[in-house]
């Protein structure tokens, strides 16, 4: 899934979704004009700050 924050998105799996927030795991950073960037354990992110998510299916 890719999870929208406006200025930055992260790619990654839906680990877990504890209260408010969203746990990724195998995430990337997405920023425009860099370079994605692959990030080491889980990111955290809060629902609050989400302005859109994106599902991709295989």
């Amino acid at each position: 899934m890719i999870v929208n924050l406006g200025d930055k998105a992260f790619a990654g799996i839906l680990w877990a979704k504890r209260g408010s927030l969203l746990v990724l795991k195998d995430a990337v950073l997405m920023q425009h004009g860099a370079a994605d960037t692959p990030l080491d354990g889980e990111v955290i992110v809060e629902r609050s700050k989400v302005d859109f998510i994106q599902v991709a299916g295989g």
